[in-house]
């Protein structure tokens, strides 16, 4: 056969994914016989080697590939490989000098030698079998894959070989140049085919690894869930024993999210520049240099080598991926780079269940807020209605009485009735008082009326009135603020105040409000016993700084609690404690933005009561 034939053949059929079509058409080029489907290259999925993507092949395939060759192409390759056996090491050293010069790397120029036609007959010449050849041009096939050297290249490598050994040989080969051009092509050809059979099993592992990954932040219904699916799939492609996700916490400590159930969620101290060292990709050794930073628990004593992959996200390391291995093992170029893929891929989705899972919580707070707004509001209708038949009502139907018997007494004559119009007197006005302290708790009308700082210093002189405690006031004479962010500011200081006097025995309170900038900022602090806020924020039966918080969210804003809890000391007296201050008390900040907001009644307040209250007549204002 000629030799360009074969050729034109390899390449042809190197650029196809193996179909079955161009492994029947080995024994047509062999022998001369027709195609037979016994010939067919079949790729094994799902296996793994220690090095990542795909195991040694199945003797079933390589059987049938060396099948295809004749005994005389067979001994045509003995023969070469006898004729140069002095000439080998000069082809090896002048190939290894050619790739180097074309841009090679040395660890793909290793395995280049592996696969060339003087490397088959020096195995055949030794006793091997061409399928043990073919076994290692499989493996070295995968390594090149994972090297990321394309097809084109590995093909013109092959070539460069092939000039390389008729040059050595020359007219040494005499009547047997024809035959041996015709073995290395069918060679050649053959070889071409398992290198793509090769190459198709480590691109389809690469994209099984990412169809694996996307399937797992999908269907993930937890973040543990997530993390412990993801690092599953990555363990399972680089064939690693142990494995291990790190995430780095703020106070640099690591948490183990997921790997072996012994040790995950354990809380791992901090480490000075630990964070530096692994914020790159490494390679890790027991027993070296940079032991210390290997992250798995009883790893150092197991294992040979770990792979540690940074997980980083705007330019910060969140966390590693670690994989730890038996041998001593590198990663190949493509190896790492699919694993850096991951490792983004999997912080990128955890941090979308994060949010879910945030989302979630907050919606559920919300619901219950929503369900506690109509308990707190039919407790409100009930205290009400409860407070007008108590107070008003009663005092009402005193009135009656005594007009009942002051008309008795006017017809009589009496001498009593001018004390008794005075005792009726005092009575409508303390009805009077009780009733505006309703409709002031309902809707303030100073707020209404005169502003929110007068409205402000209103509640300080109540709070004053009701508690012993020493307050501190800096307000503004006046602020002209939207409707919306006045009623919310003086429902925040409302609720805070009402918290200072019912829990936290303090001595001393300072109330701050100022605008800047078009951001109204808000300071209440005590020096009072403080409490736990992630324990009062996270419990379900706690309303009243989840309500502050989604009051604040609502315009855009941001409220933070600090607090140091302290008991409560026996006999405690007013003027005993420090000023507010860093180490004590709490301290509620409040910051609001102006810009975009609308003077409108905040939603769902009653129009009526937010706006448009008309001042009290001249006769409500004297009682009479």
């Amino acid at each position: 056969m000629p030799p360009d034939r074969g050729r034109w053949q390899a390449r042809a059929c190197f650029h196809s994914i193996c179909r079955p079509a161009c492994a029947r058409r080995i024994r047509g080029l062999c022998h001369g016989i027709p195609p037979s489907p016994a010939l067919r290259l079949k790729p094994e999925y799902g296996s793994a080697d220690g090095m990542g993507v795909g195991s040694a092949p199945q003797p079933g395939a390589l059987a049938e590939t060396a099948a295809g060759l004749s005994r005389q192409m067979q001994s045509q390759l003995v023969w070469l490989a006898e004729a140069l056996s002095a000439r080998w090491p000069g082809i090896d050293r002048r190939f290894r000098r050619r790739l180097k010069e074309l841009g090679y790397t040395a660890q793909q120029v290793a395995s280049l030698l592996e696969i060339t036609p003087g490397a088959a007959g020096v195995l055949l010449a030794s006793g091997r079998s061409l399928e043990d050849f073919f076994e290692q041009v499989r493996y070295r096939a995968r390594r090149l894959a994972k090297l990321d050297l394309p097809p084109a290249r590995v093909v013109a490598a092959l070539r460069e070989y092939d000039k390389l050994v008729e040059q050595a040989g020359g007219k040494s080969f005499g009547n047997r140049s024809r035959d041996l051009a015709w073995a290395r092509n069918q060679l050649h050809f053959l070889a071409v085919l398992t290198l793509n059979d090769a190459y198709y099993q480590v691109r389809e592992a690469e994209s099984r690894t990412f169809y694996d990954l996307f399937r797992a932040q999908t269907e993930s219904r937890t973040l543990e869930q997530l993390w412990e699916q993801c690092l599953a799939i990555l363990t399972r492609f680089t064939g690693a024993a142990e494995a291990g996700i790190f995430l780095l916490q703020e106070d640099g400590s690591w948490i183990a999210a997921a790997g072996m159930p012994e040790w995950k969620g354990r809380r791992l101290p901090p480490a000075p520049r630990l964070p530096r060292r692994l914020s790159q990709p490494r390679v890790l050794t027991a027993g070296g240099a940079d032991s210390s930073a290997i992250l798995g628990p009883s790893w150092l004593s197991k294992y040979v080598s770990v792979w540690s992959v940074p997980m980083p996200s705007a330019g910060a390391l969140q966390g590693v991926l670690q994989f730890a291995f038996r041998k001593v093992y590198e990663w190949l170029p493509r190896e790492l780079s699919l694993l850096e893929d991951a490792a983004a891929r999997c912080w990128e989705a955890a941090e979308k269940a994060r949010l879910t899972e945030e989302l979630s919580r907050r919606e559920r707070q919300i619901r219950a807020l929503a369900e506690r707004m109509v308990e707190i509001e039919e407790a409100e209708r009930r205290r009400i209605s409860r407070e007008l038949h108590d107070e008003a009502g009663q005092s009402l139907l005193y009135v009656r009485l005594q007009l009942e018997m002051l008309e008795q007494q006017a017809a009589e004559g009496g001498a009593a009735v001018p004390a008794r119009l005075g005792e009726l007197r005092q009575m409508v006005e303390h009805s009077i008082l009780e009733i505006r302290r309703l409709i002031a708790a309902l809707s303030p009308a100073i707020l209404e009326q005169m502003g929110l700082a007068a409205a402000l210093r209103q509640l300080v002189g109540r709070f004053r009135q009701m508690h012993p405690a020493e307050v501190s006031v800096q307000i503004p004479r006046r602020l002209e603020l939207p409707k919306k962010v006045e009623i919310i500011v003086y429902r925040l200081v409302q609720e805070a105040l009402n918290n200072i006097a019912k829990y936290s025995l303090a001595s001393h309170v300072n109330l701050s409000v100022e605008t800047a900038d078009g951001v109204l900022r808000l300071l209440v602090e005590d020096d009072g016993i403080g409490f736990d806020v992630e324990e009062a924020f996270s419990r379900p039966d706690r309303y009243g700084l989840s309500g502050l918080r989604e009051r604040v969210a609502l315009l855009g804003g941001v409220l933070e609690v600090q607090s140091v809890k302290q008991s409560a000391p026996a006999g405690k007296q007013p003027g005993q404690s420090k000023p507010p201050g860093p180490g004590h008390g709490t301290v509620i900040r409040v910051t609001l933005p102006l810009a975009g907001v609308s003077s409108g009644p905040p939603p769902g307040s009653d129009r009526a009561a937010a706006g448009r209250r008309k001042a009290p007549s001249k006769r409500a204002r004297s009682g009479r």
